[in-house]
Formats: structure tokens, C-alpha cells, sequence
């Protein structure tokens, strides 16, 4: 298959070091909100609610809990976050990070 004028592109870009930083920041942070939303439809499924069930419970409309828990890179609000884990009876916890990182 042909390489297209976007892919070139980002594989130029690629090669820059501040490309890197700021995709490998974005990656960390895409991967750091998919480990929340699949501890929620862990306990989800846990519990055997389902996806109607749970956006009755939360007060959203299905479809979101279903677009949520269902996509491959969700992209939830916090309040939405936090309606959810309360219904599920799970807690948010921030801690700080073993090793620091610089905060620019």
C-alpha cells in the first residue's frame, strides 16, 4: 500500500525532538485515561450492570455511557468520571509520582 502525503508528513515531523516530546506526553495521557475508563467497565461488569443501567444511575443519556465505555480512545469529562465511579462505588485517587518529572 502507498504511503500518503499525511503519513509522510508525520514521519517527518517524527524525527524532531519536540515532536517526540509532545506526542509521547499526548500518548501518556490518552493511555492514562483508558486505564480509568477500563477500571470503570471492570467494576461494570463486575457488579453485571449494564451500560442502560448505569447511565440511569448517573443521570446521563445511554448512549454516552455506551460511547464511553464502548471507543477505543474515550475522552471522558472529570464530572463524568466522577458520576461514574461513585455509582460504581470506587474512588478517584491522585498520588504523586515516584519519579518527578520537571512541570515546565
Amino acid at each position: 500500500m502507498a504511503i500518503t502525503g499525511g503519513e509522510r508528513y508525520f514521519e517527518s515531523r517524527a524525527k524532531t525532538a519536540e515532536y517526540r516530546d509532545v506526542y509521547d506526553r499526548a500518548r501518556s495521557s490518552i493511555d492514562e485515561v483508558d486505564r480509568i475508563v477500563g477500571a470503570i467497565e471492570d467494576r461494570r461488569l463486575s457488579l453485571g450492570i449494564s451500560k442502560a443501567e448505569l447511565a440511569r444511575r448517573v443521570g446521563i443519556a445511554p448512549e454516552s455511557v455506551r460511547r464511553l465505555l464502548s471507543a477505543e480512545h474515550a475522552n471522558p469529562t472529570l464530572s463524568t468520571v466522577v458520576s461514574l465511579v461513585k455509582v460504581l462505588d470506587l474512588d478517584i485517587v491522585a498520588i504523586k509520582r515516584r519519579s518527578p518529572k520537571q512541570i515546565a
